[in-house]
């Protein structure tokens, strides 16, 4: 009976170890299967080409697929020199624009209140907070106090958004310029059909690589501190925008796209810095030099997205091709589709922007409605100060400038 019982425990192991075998097998065949498809020539190259004619010969080079694996950890690279420029040098540039580490005051541990705040609502109503201070057993003022210090906790300090907004200014001044110069003496600059020139067999530049190298690095960079950067109301829209930039950088490598792409990323980064430079001075409260810089932005926002990137990159994809090749590759819809996507949140970004220069001309008002501010908070618990508008959404005062990056 014993025998019978381990020769039947035999035949399960065996069974369990047959069907694990067979499921890394069939896992291994779909996944085989699957890469066959995604690399399938007639998804990326035009007809009568493959990826053989990608092989570098005569001088020509050529993007490959497994570079950008290189991304990830130039991705890291970056967050170690965000890291060290922040600390050494957003931090004493704050200093001197008189910004200060305001030092946050923890309320007081209260579980009532703390699991009211997270399950519930971290503004409660007037009539909410009465009846959580007779649930407490303490004063109404008191339970107003706790709610500000606890909303104040997770609202980054102005010290942290100059720090983000410095890093972000940095790569886009930097990128900026590294693109002006890889791109001032090349014809598609100035003529936007030589991108098309010599399609697909365009050699790929060294300043190309790095730039494409730099850029998908810094977006995976972005993606990776998502978590612990400035939240705002319309995170959603950053990470369709990392994702889709990623996306886009990362096909147009791998359909050799490349002097699109360049162009793409030039137009976008040559309006970011201004912003960030107007969020830094922001910080500081140099208010006329903060609506200075912001209404370039705004210029160079509408100049660069609104009209550039539609009549002149959107063109140069879903028009142009048609002229050399009458049947377009999946590529070509997969792309413009992720292109239609961005001029979508541009879109978005622009009818934010305008009605913030709107009620800033009539109203003289720059404020941004999506990043909350710090509310006023007094050092001590027993401290008798009056209400302040126990309901307070923490939208910002009226000279707070918009503190959410449009990429």
């Amino acid at each position: 009976m014993f025998n019978l019982f381990y020769f039947m425990l035999f035949l399960f192991n065996k069974s369990g170890i047959i069907f694990n075998y067979l499921y890394l097998l069939s896992m291994t065949h779909i996944l085989k299967t699957l890469n066959s498809w995604f690399w399938w020539e007639n998804i990326w190259m035009p007809v009568n080409v493959t990826w053989a004619h990608f092989v570098d010969r005569d001088g020509l080079v050529f993007p490959k697929p497994h570079q950008l694996y290189a991304t990830i950890p130039y991705a890291f690279i970056l967050l170690i020199i965000r890291f060290f420029s922040e600390r050494y040098v957003a931090i004493p540039l704050a200093k001197a624009l008189g910004i200060k580490n305001v030092r946050r005051v923890k309320p007081q541990p209260n579980p009532v209140l703390e699991s009211y705040f997270r399950e519930c609502s971290k503004h409660p109503s007037q009539s909410e907070i009465q009846g959580l201070a007779k649930k407490c057993n303490c004063t109404v003022r008191l339970v107003e106090k706790w709610f500000r210090r606890r909303r104040n906790l997770e609202i980054p300090t102005v010290l942290r958004k100059f720090q983000e907004a410095f890093w972000r200014f940095s790569f886009y001044l930097t990128s900026s310029i590294a693109g002006f110069i890889f791109l001032h003496d090349k014809p598609w600059f100035y003529d936007i059909w030589q991108t098309w020139v010599g399609y697909p067999f365009q050699t790929l530049l060294p300043s190309q690589y790095w730039y494409y190298m730099a850029e998908i690095s810094f977006y995976w960079s972005l993606l990776f501190t998502l978590g612990i950067d400035n939240k705002r109301k319309d995170f959603l829209a950053h990470v369709v925008h990392h994702l889709a930039a990623i996306g886009l950088m990362s096909g147009s490598w791998c359909g050799n796209y490349v002097r699109l792409g360049t162009l793409v990323m030039f137009v976008h980064d040559t309006a970011d810095f201004w912003l960030e430079a107007a969020k830094m001075f922001n910080y500081a409260r140099w208010e006329k030099t903060c609506n200075m810089l912001f209404i370039i932005f705004s210029i160079a926002f509408f100049i660069t997205r609104i009209i550039l990137f539609p009549f002149w990159i959107l063109r140069a994809t879903l028009y142009q091709p048609t002229y050399y090749s009458t049947t377009p590759v999946i590529a070509y819809f997969l792309f413009n589709g992720q292109l239609l996507v961005l001029q979508g949140l541009h879109l978005y970004w622009g009818y934010l922007i305008f009605k913030i220069l709107r009620r800033f001309i009539f109203l003289k008002d720059l404020k941004d409605d999506r990043s909350d501010e710090e509310e006023e908070d007094s050092v001590t618990d027993n401290e008798e100060e009056p209400a302040k508008n126990g309901n307070k959404n923490g939208c910002g005062s009226s000279k707070h400038l918009l503190n959410s990056s449009h990429h």
